[in-house]
């Protein structure tokens, strides 16, 4: 059974994520934990000379926390009801990044799915900065962005970007195949580069990359970065009308290197598809 954590601020943000979540994980066995951190702001405890005064309003708190997330599953129980699928509800106290960490080794979690405000939010930013924290700093666990304005479907189309320079671990492309395996879905693999001619380490990493896609549909394109690489990885996606756009948290991504842009977030700032993004295997 998948473990699978959705963090929520009840906005229509975090119910698409919700939505999509249940509807990507439809054919496995899950157990979503629907979790909300709980921040008190700083006007709410100042002047608090009682520690027990101050508890009140956590209590307080974590009460109303408990309610919206009990009114979720009631919800997804009345109308999404799927016998794969079991919910539970996490109300924590701190902030999201952090309460996030704690439950990935409390609950053994696989999979973060979160909400995103889109790329028709505030100043087109798709990713807010809590997600931002939460990719940054969760480096072992796969993390699903989803974009409010995204209505999906099925998995039809997934893009993975790649510049052959990293060797790809089975165990690192798992998550992402065995989301494919039961659906009629191609995966477009993305050279994003200034020139094509690749070393014998990427030509090497590119003969791997084909072994383990061999059983699955896929295809491999070629495209020259004419402005940035994120933009040109959000301009393809687009074109083929991509479900997901996938890419590796690398720490040191040759990628970043080449161009000087933190792809793993800048990428999804200004596009409406999905966003997943792989663990960390370089530590």
């Amino acid at each position: 059974m998948k473990n699978i954590l959705i963090p929520t601020d009840f906005s229509e943000n975090a119910w698409n994520a919700v939505f999509t979540a249940v509807k990507l994980f439809g054919n496995f066995s899950c157990r979503f934990y629907l979790m909300h951190a709980c921040q008190p702001k700083d006007a709410n405890l100042r002047g608090f000379k009682s520690s027990v005064r101050a508890g009140t309003v956590y209590d307080a708190l974590q009460e109303a926390s408990d309610k919206k997330l009990s009114e979720i599953v009631q919800y997804l129980q009345d109308h999404h009801a799927n016998p794969n699928h079991l919910f539970e509800t996490i109300s924590c106290m701190g902030d999201l990044a952090g309460g996030v960490k704690k439950m990935i080794s409390r609950y053994d979690i696989g999979t973060i799915v979160m909400g995103t405000k889109g790329a028709s939010g505030a100043r087109g930013v798709f990713i807010g900065s809590n997600t931002v924290k939460v990719i940054k700093q969760i480096k072992n666990c796969v993390l699903i962005a989803v974009p409010k304005e995204f209505d999906f479907k099925s998995l039809k189309t997934v893009v993975l970007p790649t510049e052959y320079a990293h060797f790809f671990p089975k165990h690192i492309l798992f998550p992402l195949l065995e989301l494919v395996a039961p659906k009629e879905c191609e995966i477009k693999v993305f050279h994003v580069a200034q020139e094509f001619k690749l070393d014998e380490h990427q030509q090497a990493n590119k003969s791997i990359l084909k072994k383990r896609l061999e059983k699955y549909p896929h295809t491999f394109y070629k495209v020259s970065i004419k402005t940035t690489v994120a933009r040109a990885i959000r301009e393809f996606s687009e074109e083929q009308k991509a479900d997901l756009i996938v890419l590796t948290n690398y720490s040191h991504t040759f990628l970043e290197k080449m161009t000087q842009e933190p792809v793993v977030t800048k990428v999804a700032f200004k596009t409406n598809i999905p966003l997943m993004v792989l663990p960390d295997f370089e530590g």
